[in-house]
């Protein structure tokens, strides 16, 4: 446990950030898999607009260290291709 005074605070900061950046990853993967249901009924329209709104969000993740960008980037190279085999289909 810490002692001294700027321990105590950097335990403080360092559970607030904990508990700010579970909700952040939290909301990112809700935009996930809400693409993910759109692909599943085999919506294209609102599957590419899903993605769309999710591709920003996601990108700030990455700026604000939540997730790695290769990650994001595979992530969204895997939707992305999900989402043109619908249009095809």
């Amino acid at each position: 446990m810490a002692n001294s005074p700027q321990a105590k605070k950097r335990a403080r900061q360092n559970e607030k950030n904990r508990k700010h950046n579970a909700s952040l990853r939290s909301m990112a993967r809700t935009y996930m898999k809400k693409i993910q249901s759109k692909i599943e009924a085999g919506n294209y329209e609102e599957a590419q607009a899903a993605f769309q709104q999710a591709q920003p969000i996601l990108d700030s993740m990455v700026n604000k260290g939540i997730f790695a960008k290769n990650k994001v980037a595979r992530s969204k190279s895997r939707l992305s291709a999900r989402i043109k085999s619908l249009k095809s289909a």
